[in-house]
């Protein structure tokens, strides 16, 4: 099923679910626990990401972030999920599927945030699977891509886990944390091995070798 052009109505009804986590697009009232959550963990992302702007936190750039996210899934060129707990609704973390192509590339790109009171406990496996079956099976793209920071050795990890391959090395290719940064890169092919929510899908058979 694909699911290009659907309104921003029907997005925040959209729920991407795995065992122990569930995604939804970001809406109004999550503000406050957004802001709360990115404030806490602010020491702990500030080395994986972009230089914040003096008010990045609040409500009125919050409003803003909002109008941008709608923009890009009506133009299917991004799709933003805020990932929560199924046992409590605890807010979590964020993913985005961004810089999508399609014509001859039907591609897009992969970035994600943790809150640092949540990192560590394998959610991020998790929301990684629930997207990329998104990504896949719904929105019909054939190639994901993700890269990380040379130094970021758990974000690399996780990206292995669930089916990503290295491809190399990016010079530049992101300013973060105010440098301009290399970056290893990786990606996923439709047809790879994964980790979906149903478990390793497109795994080959093992042959048996006759004695």
């Amino acid at each position: 099923m694909f699911l290009s052009g659907m309104s921003h109505w029907d997005m925040r009804k959209l729920r991407l679910m795995n065992e122990r986590i569930y995604l939804r697009a970001p809406q109004p009232g999550d503000w406050k626990e957004w802001a709360n959550l990115r404030r806490e963990s602010r020491d702990f992302l500030a080395p994986w990401e972009p230089t914040w702007a003096s008010d990045n936190l609040t409500k009125s750039s919050f409003r803003d972030k909002l109008r941008a996210y709608k923009l890009d899934w009506r133009s299917d060129v991004g799709y933003t999920f805020y990932a929560f707990s199924r046992n409590d609704n605890t807010m979590l973390g964020g993913i985005t599927l961004g810089n999508i192509r399609r014509g001859a590339a039907y591609m897009g790109t992969i970035g994600y945030w943790m809150g640092e009171a949540h990192a560590g406990k394998g959610y991020m496996t998790e929301i990684l699977s629930a997207l990329i079956d998104y990504a896949f099976d719904d929105l019909g793209l054939h190639r994901l891509e993700a890269a990380c920071l040379e130094h970021n050795g758990p974000s690399q990890t996780v990206l292995k886990k669930v089916g990503f391959q290295e491809e190399g090395r990016a010079r530049g290719y992101l300013k973060i944390n105010a440098m301009w940064q290399d970056h290893i890169t990786f990606a996923l092919l439709q047809n790879d091995p994964r980790l979906s929510r149903r478990g390793w899908i497109n795994v080959p058979p093992v042959t048996q070798v006759k004695a």
